[in-house]
């Protein structure tokens, strides 16, 4: 499993299966790399949350997920992290305002993950 292949099956929305390439990868990263698989990780599996309308769920994997990808630079390890931040920052505050106000989230173009 590549990270091509994460990303490729990210930006498809295949974010159940795009854990299951991070994982591996996440396995096998030296440990500064590790938090940065990690919150990709999570990123991908509250995506999956959303998608099957588990918004709590969504919300929490989104937020640790953001949180563990804080330290890194905009480029680290083949993504681009700046052109994925911001969009599901966006997303988050989406959900936990449909959370708040019992409303469904508004539908909002899947996020892109790029490589460097």
């Amino acid at each position: 499993m590549s990270l091509a292949e994460a990303i490729a099956r990210f930006n498809a929305g295949d974010f159940y299966g795009c854990h299951d390439v991070l994982e591996e990868l996440w396995h096998e990263a030296l440990s500064a790399e590790r938090p940065l698989y990690q919150g990709l990780l999570q990123i991908a599996v509250g995506l999956h949350h959303e998608q099957n309308a588990n918004l709590r769920g969504a919300a929490l994997l989104l937020a640790d997920g953001l949180q563990r990808l804080r330290p890194y630079d905009e480029e680290t390890a083949g993504f681009n992290l700046e052109a994925l931040r911001p969009v599901i920052r966006q997303r988050l505050t989406q959900i936990q305002r449909a959370l708040a106000q019992g409303e469904t989230v508004p539908w909002a173009p899947l996020p892109l993950l790029r490589g460097v």
